[in-house]
C-alpha cells in the first residue's frame, strides 16, 4: 500500500486547510464558516470521483457521498464522520490560535484536530490512496459526514425519518469513525457507546433576589433546595434512586463481559487526569461502571452571586444541568420523564421546580464482538501494531449512531485513533501526524479485507 508519507506535503496542506474552517455548529455567527467547510468537503469528494449530495437540514447540511462502481455483487461499507467542531472558549488558555493549526512535536494543535476533522481526514486519505494505487475500490463505499454532531444531530435525525434517505444509506457495514484507543501502543475497536438524555432543572422561590439577613430563615433558599433535590438522585452506594430507572436492563453474563477488555490502570488514570476513579456504583470496576452501567451526572449548577467579593443574597432562582448515560434496553424518552418527575416531586414547600428535557436524546448501541466487520477492523489493527486488538466500549454517547445503524441495516463498529489526552472539547486540542497515517492504513486495509469476506 502506498504510504501516506509519500503524500505527506500534499496531505498536510489539505489537513491544515480543513482545520482552518471555523465550523462551530452551536453558534450561528459561524454559519458561513460551517457552510464553507461543507462546500470544501463536497468538492474534495467530487474530485475523488464520488457522487456527492448535500442534504439540507433545519440546521447545517449533511454530506452524503457514494462510490458504487464495485457493483451489486460486492458489499457496501458506510462510514460516518462529522465536520463540525466544539466552541473554542476559553480563548486565553490556547497556546496558539484554535483555527490557525500549529505543529509542535509531531502533533497538530487546532480545534477539531482530532474531533472529528483529523479522523475524517484519514478516511479521506485512505480513499484517495486506494484510488491512486488501484483506480477503483474493491467494495462499494458510502460516506455520511454531518455538520451538527456537536449540537445533537437534530438535522440528520430528521433526515433519517425519510424513506428516501434511509434507502440511500443502506449498507452491509457501518463504521463510526469518531472514537479512540486507550494508549498509542494498544490497538482496540469500540463495540458500543451509551445512550443519553439531558435536561435543565429550574428552581424558583421568590419574585426577585432577597437580602439574606432580612429573609434568611423565613424563605426556602432555592440553592439549598436544588442541592437537596439533586442529592436524592443517588443513594450512599452510588445507585440511582429514581424509581423505575433500572427497569428492563438485562445484565451481561460473565461470559459476555469477558469479550470486553475491562482492565483499568488506576495510577495512569490518576496521573493523566488528577482524579480518583471512585465515582458511580460501589462494588464494580471503573470500566464496568463507565461502559456497562447507566449513570446520572450533574453537569452544572448556577444561581446567586459568584463574582468578586461577597453579596449576601438569597437568589430567586437556581438552575442545574443534568445528564443520564444509558445502556441498551433503556428508552431515553422514558428515563428522561422518570427523572424529571422524580425531581419535580422532590420540591420542598415554597419552591417551584420545572424540568425541561432537551433535544439530542439517543439510545445506547452495542455491537457483536465477533462480527465480520469487527473482525476485519481488528485484523487491520493487528497488522499495523503487531499485537492483539482489544475489544473495548466507550462511556460517551453519539446520539445519532443508533438511528444511523437502524437506517443502514448492517453490522456496526466504532473505531478511531483518538487518545485520552488529545484535549478534545478543551483548549489545545491536538492530534498526531503519525495517527493520520495509521488511520489511513487501517481504513484502507479494512476495505481490502471486507472485499475478501
Amino acid at each position: 500500500m502506498k504510504s501516506l508519507a509519500n503524500l505527506q506535503q500534499e496531505a498536510m496542506e489539505e489537513y491544515l486547510t480543513f482545520l482552518r474552517f471555523q465550523s462551530v455548529s452551536t453558534d450561528l455567527q459561524y454559519k458561513d464558516q460551517v457552510l464553507a467547510c461543507a462546500k470544501w468537503l463536497s468538492e474534495y469528494l467530487k474530485n475523488l470521483g464520488f457522487h456527492v449530495e448535500q442534504w439540507e437540514t433545519s440546521g447545517h447540511p449533511t454530506i452524503f457521498a457514494s462510490h458504487l462502481e464495485a457493483g451489486p455483487d460486492k458489499p457496501t461499507l458506510l462510514m460516518y464522520n462529522h465536520y463540525d467542531v466544539q466552541p473554542v472558549e476559553p480563548l486565553n488558555e490556547w497556546v496558539s490560535p484554535p483555527f490557525e493549526p500549529t505543529i509542535r512535536d509531531g502533533e497538530v494543535y487546532a480545534r477539531g484536530a482530532e474531533d472529528n476533522k483529523g479522523q475524517c481526514f484519514y478516511v479521506l486519505q485512505a480513499l484517495k490512496t486506494l484510488l491512486k494505487r488501484d483506480g477503483r475500490f474493491p467494495i462499494n463505499i458510502k460516506l455520511c459526514i454531518e455538520g451538527e454532531e456537536e449540537c445533537g444531530s437534530v438535522g440528520l435525525s430528521k433526515l433519517l425519518q425519510q424513506p428516501k434517505r434511509r434507502e440511500q444509506l443502506k449498507a452491509d457495514y457501518l463504521a463510526i469513525v469518531d472514537m479512540g484507543i486507550h494508549d498509542a501502543k494498544s490497538p482496540a475497536v469500540t463495540l458500543g457507546v451509551r445512550g443519553i438524555v439531558t435536561m435543565e432543572v429550574q428552581v424558583q422561590g421568590s419574585k426577585g433576589d432577597l437580602h439574606s439577613g432580612s429573609h434568611g430563615g423565613i424563605v426556602y433558599n432555592p440553592l439549598h433546595a436544588l442541592v437537596e433535590i439533586l442529592a436524592k438522585l443517588r443513594d450512599s452506594n452510588g445507585k440511582i434512586a429514581v424509581p423505575g430507572f433500572y427497569d428492563g436492563i438485562v445484565p451481561l453474563t460473565d461470559e459476555e463481559k469477558a469479550a470486553f477488555e475491562l482492565s483499568f490502570d488506576h495510577p495512569r488514570y490518576e496521573m493523566m487526569f488528577g482524579a480518583t476513579p471512585s465515582g458511580g456504583e460501589k462494588g464494580l470496576q471503573p470500566f464496568e461502571r463507565a461502559w456497562l452501567r447507566p449513570t446520572i451526572e450533574i453537569n452544572g449548577i448556577t444561581g446567586g452571586y459568584g463574582g468578586p467579593g461577597f453579596k449576601t443574597v438569597i437568589p430567586a432562582k437556581a438552575m442545574a444541568k443534568v445528564s443520564c448515560r444509558l445502556v441498551p434496553d433503556q428508552d431515553p424518552e422514558r428515563v428522561g420523564q422518570l427523572v424529571a418527575s422524580f425531581i419535580e416531586k422532590s420540591a420542598p414547600e415554597g419552591i417551584r421546580v420545572a424540568v425541561k428535557i432537551l433535544e439530542g436524546k439517543g439510545r445506547a448501541i452495542r455491537a457483536n464482538p465477533s462480527s465480520r466487520l469487527v473482525s476485519a477492523f481488528a485484523q487491520a489493527y493487528e497488522e499495523l501494531f503487531q499485537k492483539p486488538c482489544k475489544r473495548i466500549m466507550d462511556g460517551g454517547s453519539i446520539p445519532i449512531v443508533t438511528e444511523l445503524a437502524k437506517a443502514c441495516g448492517g453490522e456496526v463498529v466504532l473505531m478511531g485513533f483518538g487518545l485520552p489526552d488529545d484535549q478534545i472539547h478543551a483548549p489545545n486540542e491536538h492530534f498526531g501526524i503519525d495517527r493520520i497515517e495509521k488511520g489511513c492504513f487501517v481504513i484502507a486495509r479494512t476495505i481490502e479485507l471486507l472485499a475478501n469476506v
